[in-house]
């Protein structure tokens, strides 16, 4: 019998937050992917707080028009806009168990577009 794709994406959550942790110096980019949203946050994990965060909800986002993946690329360079408002370059990359395909690699690809580094 096979594990269903919750429990797969489960796993593989568990399996990355083992090795991916934040720091003051290379906070945590985690990502949610729901099936019509997109979210992210910087995290740091040392003191458990969200330094930032951006989503295809926010007010100036939430107008834009175009394919998911377009909206999570311009998430993408949001959260980077804001990082280096906030001092930071550089992260690590949390894909939160989704495979990095589609939205959350454009959301990747937004953010380094933008200046941040992995």
């Amino acid at each position: 019998m096979s594990i269903s794709t919750s429990e797969r994406k489960k796993r593989i959550r568990r399996r990355i937050r083992k090795v991916s942790s934040g720091t003051a110096e290379r906070p945590r980019l985690s990502v949610f992917r729901s099936n019509s949203e997109i979210y992210v946050q910087i995290i740091d994990d040392t003191l458990g707080k969200t330094l930032v965060q951006a989503s295809s909800r926010d007010k100036d986002l939430a107008q834009e028009k175009g394919t998911k993946s377009e909206i999570a690329k311009k998430v993408g360079k949001a959260i980077a806009e804001k990082c280096k408002e906030a001092g930071i370059d550089k992260v690590a990359f949390d894909r939160g168990g989704n495979l990095y395909h589609g939205r959350v690699k454009s959301l990747a690809e937004g953010a380094r577009e933008a200046g941040l580094k992995f």
